[in-house]
């Protein structure tokens, strides 16, 4: 998706960038709301991130103390919190492990995406994001559009080759999750459940940070009876 767009939880990680496993995960109910997940997950990579954090600088650009993301994480938590039609916001968040999950429920994807470009523009100190400006998601009953965050590939594009490696070894996973069956879905590495509620496309963080199209993906439901 073009997503937190991301959040900001991720441009932060991105900057202590090592091995990660990212999960976007987006629930609809029939009435167009629904459910959304981000996880972040650099447990396989402690030992990189904790040595990343003992430093002042990398590459030129301070490195959050842990304090920092804390406050950070916080403040994105209780700006989205305020947003219409937003609600039950969670953050998970393990810095023992480097494992976060955001978790929120919506009343549209429109007013999800809305709420994150405005805690981000807020969080950011920028108003001027073009990657915001995209709509990652689209739904209109019978069929949701999703693609991945701009914000997530540049971000990519800005690591070092040691980095890039890292991300070779990454995964990004995006999962579809519907309340009636799937007929179809236009990405063929796409994987449609055996009960037909469930699509997801996996890859790692670096093809997609060079290819944004691998997580594209249109997908038709059956048409609602009612």
């Amino acid at each position: 998706m073009r997503i937190l767009k991301t959040t900001l939880l991720l441009s932060i990680l991105f900057s202590l960038s090592s091995c990660l496993e990212i999960i976007d995960d987006v629930s609809l109910n029939t009435d167009g709301s629904g459910t959304f997940k981000y996880t972040v997950n650099l447990s396989s990579s402690k030992s990189r991130v904790n040595s990343i954090l003992s430093l002042d600088s990398l590459d030129g650009k301070k490195v959050p103390s842990i304090d920092e993301i804390k406050t950070k994480v916080s403040s994105f938590k209780t700006n989205l919190e305020n947003q219409e039609g937003i609600s039950n916001v969670t953050i998970e968040s393990d810095y023992e492990n480097f494992f976060f999950r955001l978790t929120c429920d919506f009343e549209s994807v429109a007013k999800l995406q809305n709420g994150l470009k405005i805690v981000i523009e807020e969080e950011t100190n920028e108003t001027d994001i073009p990657e915001l400006d995209h709509s990652w998601l689209s739904w209109d009953g019978t069929k949701l559009v999703r693609s991945i965050p701009e914000i997530t590939i540049k971000k990519a594009k800005e690591l070092s080759a040691e980095d890039i490696e890292m991300l070779k070894l990454g995964t990004y996973t995006s999962i579809s999750r519907f309340p009636r069956n799937v007929l179809k879905c236009d990405n063929t590495s796409a994987t449609i459940s055996k009960n037909n509620l469930n699509v997801m496309i996996k890859t790692n963080p670096y093809a997609l940070s060079q290819n944004a199209n691998l997580l594209e993906n249109t997908i038709y439901l059956v048409p609602n009876k009612n």
